[in-house]
């Protein structure tokens, strides 16, 4: 059955059991929580409050988690840059292990220069997936790679790509941005669902225009479609809301943010006849 969840950053700038509420409030079925959610980084990760507004919140068990990547790049140049990233990358499994998650979302890393990834850039992604890969043994917790946007720099942001990692790596699965592939085509999405199905573990789902990303999706025929073509695929899982709240007219109090997410769940679930 299919779950909607948010990512908690869009409740941001609140603490993280209104988070919790909030999404409760909206109607959804679980939240993808961001480890760098500020109310949760900034004051080092306080997992057992973390765990108890799960406990507060049962319905939403199990949780996708969202290991940190602002400012971070796993193949970053810079051996320090590098090093903190998996470091960070590493910490964000046992924590999702800890809270009983079900999925933990990871960015590939890019090249620090805005030219093509070069082998060394590769080497490094390699170094950070085997970290991965030896962390993530034993543990319940799914990892899923996510298609980053079609930059000159990025690593793994065409499908091929990504079906060629994940037939290397049979532990590994896939989290489908829907804006990130947007942003280059609805041909692009459908040839990840076409190629990926069998690994999609998560949906990030958001609108891309003019090149703007993570937009509303409510009324969109382009993310009717996409919503369609996965449920053909036999997608089951989390489909979960990444807006970026930066291009609303005004900023959203608490209030409208329940309301226009209530909105995003009314429009998937008609489609979805869920």
């Amino acid at each position: 059955m299919v779950r909607l969840a948010t990512s908690s950053m869009f409740f941001h700038e609140y603490p993280i059991d209104e988070v919790f509420d909030y999404a409760d409030e909206a109607g959804l079925d679980t939240i993808e929580f961001w480890a760098e959610t500020p109310h949760f980084w900034l004051r080092g990760l306080p997992v057992a409050e973390l765990t108890s507004c799960i406990g507060d919140h049962r319905r939403f068990e199990p949780l996708l988690y969202h290991a940190p990547i602002l400012d971070l790049n796993p193949c970053s140049i810079n051996p320090r840059v590098s090093d903190i990233s998996v470091e960070y990358t590493l910490e964000s499994l046992l924590v999702a292990e800890e809270c009983g998650a079900s999925v933990v979302t990871v960015h590939p890393g890019r090249r620090t220069a805005k030219r093509p990834p070069s082998e060394p850039d590769y080497r490094r992604f390699e170094h950070y997936l085997m970290e991965i890969r030896n962390t993530a043994a034993g543990l319940k917790v799914k990892v899923a790679v996510e298609n980053m946007e079609k930059k000159i720099n990025s690593l793994f942001s065409t499908p091929e790509s990504v079906r060629e990692l994940l037939d290397r790596e049979p532990w590994l699965s896939f989290t489908l941005d829907v804006s990130h592939a947007l942003g280059e085509g609805a041909d692009v999405v459908t040839s990840y669902i076409g190629l990926c199905s069998d690994r999609i573990v998560n949906v990030h789902l958001g609108r891309a225009n003019d090149g703007k990303m993570h937009l509303p999706v409510e009324g969109s025929p382009e993310i009717e479609a996409v919503l369609h073509q996965l449920a053909d695929a036999g997608y089951n899982g989390t489909i979960s809301f990444e807006i970026e709240d930066m291009h609303f007219p005004h900023q959203f109090s608490s209030e409208e943010k329940v309301i226009f997410l209530r909105k995003q769940a009314d429009f998937v679930r008609n489609c979805l006849d869920l």
